[in-house]
């Protein structure tokens, strides 16, 4: 379980309780653009076999990279727009493969059609995590482990 920081404030899977399971319309519309793991998470799917369902997004000023489930036909690479309609490759007939499997990223579990609008906060939340040692670390190993050859500039 991650440390945390300071007396009062909630690791990231207590400030964001996962919600009801729903498959209404407005919940499988997040599921087009694929939700992020935390850190530990993504490290947990990572050692569960998930890496190579998994696709390396950069955040724009190329300042940090986060790992999140892959769109269909991304996998084991870079995001681009060019795979971005094809939503998350981990949704089967509407439905999530990961749900149950203790492997969900924390922001799919929390976003859900009640709670409109506390995405954001959520998602910023899992940016500090990711712009870490132990986020670059993990985008490292992982980029070791599947093979992808990148140059920068």
């Amino acid at each position: 379980m991650a440390k945390r920081k300071g007396r009062n404030k909630k690791i990231l899977p207590e400030k964001y309780p996962p919600s009801e399971p729903c498959a209404c319309d407005i919940c499988l519309s997040y599921c087009t653009r694929p939700g992020w793991w935390t850190v530990e998470e993504a490290t947990w799917a990572l050692e569960a076999g998930y890496g190579y369902r998994m696709m390396l997004e950069i955040a724009p000023k190329l300042t940090f990279g986060v790992l999140s489930p892959a769109f269909k036909g991304c996998e084991k690479n870079f995001a681009t727009n060019q795979f971005a309609n094809n939503g998350c490759n981990f949704l089967k007939d509407d439905r999530c493969e990961l749900y149950g499997t203790g492997q969900q990223p924390l922001e799919c579990c929390f976003c859900h059609h009640e709670r409109r609008g506390l995405g954001h906060k959520c998602h910023a939340d899992l940016k500090k995590d990711w712009k870490t040692a132990a986020g670059k670390a993990l985008v490292e190993k992982w980029i070791k482990q599947v093979g992808l050859r990148y140059r920068m500039f």
